[in-house]
């Protein structure tokens, strides 16, 4: 029961943590393209980033790195649209054939995948 008490605080530290850096004041310029993305989407990716690399104050940090060099070099409408073609080719049938098997989606994906590799570089 005190792990999970620990857990639950420490999810909770590390949200506030996530909160606070998106929503800071330096980075919360009006048009500012690096800031295109609505907070909750930031925190989805730094959630997602941290459970595949750690639940640790480091990984957080890279993980929030990583969001902000991928909103530098992709605009969100973009990443939506990357994001919804991979989850549809998560599917079966036709209809997921058909977001596999166009180049042009292939090449929305491809850019989505340059700028996490990017964001890896610069960030991990």
């Amino acid at each position: 029961m005190a792990r999970r008490v620990d857990f639950a605080a420490g999810a909770f530290a590390a949200l506030a943590i996530v909160v606070g850096v998106l929503v800071s004041p330096a980075r919360a310029g009006e048009g500012d393209p690096v800031n295109d993305y609505p907070t909750e989407a930031r925190a989805d990716y730094v959630f997602a980033c941290m459970a595949a690399n750690g639940q640790t104050r480091e990984v957080l940090h890279r993980c929030a790195c990583s969001v902000d060099v991928l909103a530098s070099i992709l605009p969100y409408d973009k990443y939506v649209e990357a994001e919804t073609i991979l989850s549809m080719r998560q599917g079966v049938g036709q209809q997921a054939n058909a977001f596999r098997n166009t180049a042009r989606f292939d090449d929305m994906v491809a850019d989505l995948r340059r700028a996490q590799a990017e964001a890896e570089i610069r960030c991990f």
